[in-house]
């Protein structure tokens, strides 16, 4: 049904609305924290937007957990408006991994808010997923983050973009600290992206 509902969206878009795709390279796909490649990382997607708030898109990057996946798509659609000066983003995403027979699969609803540059997420995990809220906040080409993962552990990142002639390109550090799930990381990682 999600599927459907992307592309019935996309195949008679308006005037109003827009379609952008994106590509990006990353030295490693950092995800909360925690690294989902455990090296070099290709991404893309297609995003519709329309001027009334409504979006959709699909994203996929190639992902490697030593247990068969080697892909993930990302399939979310939402509404963003505003209320009093608050920016508010209703949401939900599935995460799929093609290749994985193990039950990774999972989805979330996503509520975002918004005041300045100052941001707060909430992830309600969907059938027993765990739930993730994170805080983050803009300083210029500056931005920091902290985000807590039921079940998983605390991360901390901050992040530094810039241009790289007609890309775009960012610096960032990221630190994931356990609390169950097994894993203490973090990286340093570059990447660099281009938009249409």
């Amino acid at each position: 049904m999600k599927k459907l509902l992307l592309l019935v969206s996309l195949v008679s878009l308006p005037t109003f609305a827009s379609v952008s795709a994106n590509v990006s390279f990353a030295s490693d796909y950092i995800w909360r924290g925690m690294t989902q490649t455990d090296g070099p990382a290709m991404s893309g997607g297609f995003d519709y937007a329309a001027e009334n708030g409504f979006y959709a898109g699909i994203w996929g990057s190639n992902v490697n957990f030593n247990d068969g996946a080697g892909s993930e798509l990302d399939y979310y659609f939402g509404y963003g408006f505003e209320v009093g000066g608050v920016g508010v983003d209703l949401g939900y995403v599935a995460f799929d991994y093609p290749e994985n027979n193990t039950g990774l699969d999972f989805e979330e609803v996503v509520i975002g808010l918004s005041m300045g540059d100052f941001g707060l997420t909430f992830a309600l995990g969907q059938d027993s997923a765990p739930d993730y809220t994170e805080i983050s906040y803009a300083l210029g080409d500056f931005g920091f983050s902290y985000g807590e993962y039921d079940d998983y552990g605390d991360n901390f990142g901050i992040s530094y973009g810039f241009s790289c002639g007609s890309y775009d390109c960012g610096l960032a550090y990221s630190d994931f600290s356990d609390g169950g799930y097994g894993a203490d990381e973090d990286a340093f990682v570059f990447s660099i992206s281009a938009s249409l």
